[in-house]
């Protein structure tokens, strides 16, 4: 899987002129299918958080869909509950650090200039052709930061790295799969 393969898959669901899938579920899918999540196919989870957030203009739907998608991936590789939850917080914190610096803001008010609960605002966003342009941008920004962690490597040395586990100590033993370096009890 290159980098590239979610990005494409992501602008396949999202930019569909019948707009059947938003932001979030078109990040939330893309990520989904790199990482092999199952249900394939079910954006259910993210509907309700394009727009911000139920069109409220709060979190980007790029993040918020492919924070989904990372927690489900750390429970799927890491099994233990409260590592996984840690380990996909600080990923995620760090992708909203970097998406912040690169787009000036998390908040999809703020990145459209549109506030799509007031009436008509929302099909004057599909006719302008933003979503288009400036959100398939930020999705592609979120998908770029987070689909190498489809590969297992990968994956493994960043949660090595959020482990605080340098070469001197090993990292912690990754259910299903051997790291390098590291003896299985």
């Amino acid at each position: 899987m290159t980098e590239i393969e979610p990005v494409e898959r992501a602008r396949e669901y999202f930019l569909r002129d019948d707009n059947y899938y938003g932001c979030a579920e078109s990040a939330f899918l893309a990520l989904k299918d790199a990482y092999g999540l199952d249900p394939a196919g079910d954006s259910s989870p993210a509907m309700a958080l394009n727009g911000g957030v139920a069109y409220s203009g709060g979190m980007c739907g790029a993040i918020s869909g492919t924070a989904l998608a990372v927690g489900m991936l750390a429970e799927q590789r890491l099994g233990d509950h409260f590592q996984a939850k840690r380990i996909a917080r600080e990923i995620m914190e760090q992708v909203i650090d970097d998406f912040a610096r690169e787009h000036d803001s998390v908040n999809c008010r703020d990145l459209i200039e549109m506030d799509l609960r007031a009436p008509g605002e929302h099909a004057r966003f599909i006719e302008s052709g933003i979503w288009r342009t400036r959100c398939m941008a930020q999705i592609e920004f979120a998908l770029h930061a987070l689909a190498p962690l489809a590969d297992h490597e990968v994956w493994a040395q960043r949660v090595a790295e959020l482990d605080g586990h340098g070469p001197d100590r090993p990292a912690p033993r990754i259910p299903g799969r051997a790291l390098r370096g590291t003896v299985r009890p």
